[in-house]
């Protein structure tokens, strides 16, 4: 995980890979024939679906970086999957702080009153 963080970050000069990318986690399997990597993109839309594309047609590189840096019988096929849970912890982040924000400001109001 570590190692694929730094390549996209230093290594991958594609203008479509959006400079705030970061790998949230590697899922390998079990022979190391493959692997999902979990992306998060820190942009709007356009940007999340520029970058996948970036890292997907990025990945023969990625592959021949990893096996030079990592010793490893076989370099897993990666594939590239759009991590959506930070954007749905805001989200419901967001939803919690709708429903909290009234009854603040009433307990406030009460207070006052007192």
């Amino acid at each position: 995980m570590r190692e694929l963080s730094n390549i996209i970050r230093g290594e991958i000069k594609d203008p479509r890979i959006h400079p705030m990318t970061s790998v949230v986690s590697v899922e390998v399997a079990p022979d190391l024939k493959s692997c999902k990597a979990y992306i998060s993109v820190l942009g709007d839309e356009k940007s999340q679906e520029d970058t996948l594309m970036g890292l997907k047609s990025a990945e023969g590189y990625i592959r021949s970086k990893l096996a030079k840096n990592i010793n490893l019988r076989n370099t897993p096929e990666i594939r590239f999957v759009m991590d959506q849970s930070i954007a749905y912890g805001v989200h419901m982040s967001r939803l919690i702080d709708e429903v909290n924000g009234p009854k603040e400001v009433k307990d406030e109001a009460e207070k006052a009153d007192a």
